[in-house]
């Protein structure tokens, strides 16, 4: 019997353990450090691996810069306490991790997608994010995103029914269009429409002709073209920022995502100094 493709799940990292913070109870172990955010990663990877269609699978983390002494209470150094030992939770669950250190996480999971959607053994792949700069990678119903919070897949027709461009050209898009969420400001006067029907025609900002004829299919054609004009380096630069990078010399091979058992010793570790005993029966009761 032929057996499909196995799917591939890409988990943003960071952005997990920046949701555990916020979404779990803060405890602090018997060693006085602040755990709360790696437990609630533990208790939240282990229920991604106990779905029925997850068995290939990587973990990608932005490295973040270390925190100044152990007086700064901020959330900021609270979460990048815990990053050390997220990073150990994931090895100890056995699965693959991609730790950058030059580049993003962002980048990574692009990387993954594109390697996978190129190769020929995978199925489906399923960036695990809520941070819209993936939809970039997105390719028909082969790469999608995942937000795991709201549980919304978007795949391209969901993401052409909703920008009406292609999942490529979003860097371009935020880039005139601008991201209240990350502080982007835009071109002035250029809406979701107007980048969307420019964008269909020329394809990017660079091939965008800057005179009101070639806008003239959009109302205000003389003032969108002088303001992209005026604007046309800040939102090069913008797009260059949000273009992520896809070709990191990363494992990719599907043997090498493959989820086989965990790591018994590093997890009893783990399990110990985060005091997530609770973890074992869910663990057993799972495996039986």
């Amino acid at each position: 019997m032929n057996r499909s493709p196995p799917k591939v799940h890409l988990v943003d990292g960071t952005f997990e353990l920046f949701r555990c913070f916020y979404g779990s109870p803060r405890h602090v172990n018997r060693y006085g450090e602040e755990v709360g955010a790696v437990r609630g990663l533990l208790h939240t990877l282990l229920s991604l691996l106990k779905a029925d269609d997850v068995s290939h699978l990587a973990v990608a983390f932005d490295r973040l810069p270390a925190a100044r002494g152990s007086a700064d209470t901020s959330v900021g150094a609270l979460i990048r306490r815990q990053a050390p030992l997220a990073l150990e939770a994931v090895r100890a669950l056995g699965v693959r991790l991609w730790p950058m250190v030059r580049h993003q996480a962002d980048d990574a999971l692009a990387t993954g997608a594109r390697a996978l959607a190129e190769g020929d053994g995978a199925g489906q792949v399923v960036i695990c994010t809520s941070d819209t700069d993936l939809f970039q990678c997105i390719r028909g119903e082969r790469v999608v995103v995942l937000n795991r919070i709201t549980g919304e897949v978007t795949d391209e027709s969901v993401f052409r029914s909703r920008f009406g461009i292609a999942p490529p050209q979003f860097p371009d898009y935020v880039a005139l269009v601008g991201s209240a969420a990350k502080g982007i400001p835009g071109v002035p006067g250029w809406g979701p429409k107007t980048a969307a029907a420019i964008l269909g025609r020329y394809g990017d900002i660079e091939s965008t002709p800057l005179t009101p004829e070639a806008l003239q299919e959009v109302r205000g054609s003389k003032r969108l073209a002088a303001q992209l004009a005026e604007r046309r380096a800040e939102a090069l630069l913008v797009k260059r920022l949000a273009t992520l990078h896809d070709d990191l010399p990363l494992d990719c091979r599907l043997e090498a995502l493959a989820w086989q058992d965990f790591d018994r010793h590093k997890l009893h570790t783990l399990i110990d100094r985060t005091e997530a005993q609770d973890l074992w029966p869910r663990i057993e009761r799972w495996q039986r």
